[in-house]
């Protein structure tokens, strides 16, 4: 008698095509500074304060994922990727660049933004080059990778997960830079 093993195998759903902003819009924060779309992916050009992009492409997981993508600082001196996410019912976003452009943290925990909380820490940019992102969310943790080295290991636990009231419009996925100009590409997220 032979046994059937089954084996599940997760499946990584692209998110950006590589030519359109299909599945996804321009987050109206007023002052946005527009969004195209070129050989570099999406382009999120100097808003006064913020442009980004909102997923539009219908229901995504909020638990026991992976998302991954790349970012490059094209110009500016702060965050060129915010990216907002779901934990739970809660959003948080991860930030890049942030504060003159060299905190990376999530925002917000317990009330504390990026810059203030333990997650908080100082990385060096360089303007024109890709960086590897990756973020999983489970019911315990939230990791962060930054070309493949964790940067982030949170346990949730007790913690208030929020985002500031500015990137209300990126929930429940999205991109967003800070009067700088940014390009995404290469987004992915996978089922834990």
């Amino acid at each position: 008698m032979s046994k059937v093993v089954l084996v599940l195998f997760a499946v990584t759903q692209p998110l950006f095509d590589g030519r359109s902003l299909k599945n996804w819009k321009e987050a109206q924060f007023g002052g946005e500074g527009g969004v195209t779309v070129d050989k570099r992916g999406i382009v999120l050009h100097r808003g006064d304060p913020l442009t980004g992009v909102t997923w539009a492409g219908g229901n995504l997981p909020k638990m026991d994922y992976e998302l991954s993508l790349e970012a490059m600082k094209i110009d500016g001196g702060d965050f060129f990727c915010g990216l907002t996410f779901p934990v739970g019912e809660a959003p948080l976003t991860l930030i890049l660049g942030g504060w003159g452009g060299t905190v990376v943290g999530l925002s917000s925990l317990d009330g504390q933004d990026a810059s203030e909380n333990e997650t908080s820490q100082n990385m060096n940019f360089t303007k024109g080059r890709w960086y590897k992102v990756r973020v999983q969310v489970t019911s315990k943790k939230i990791q962060v990778w930054i070309d493949d080295k964790q940067v982030i290991d949170l346990a949730t636990a007790g913690k208030k997960i929020s985002i500031r009231p500015e990137v209300e419009l990126s929930t429940p996925l999205g991109i967003s830079a800070y009067r700088t100009v940014a390009a995404v590409r290469d987004i992915k997220l996978r089922r834990l």
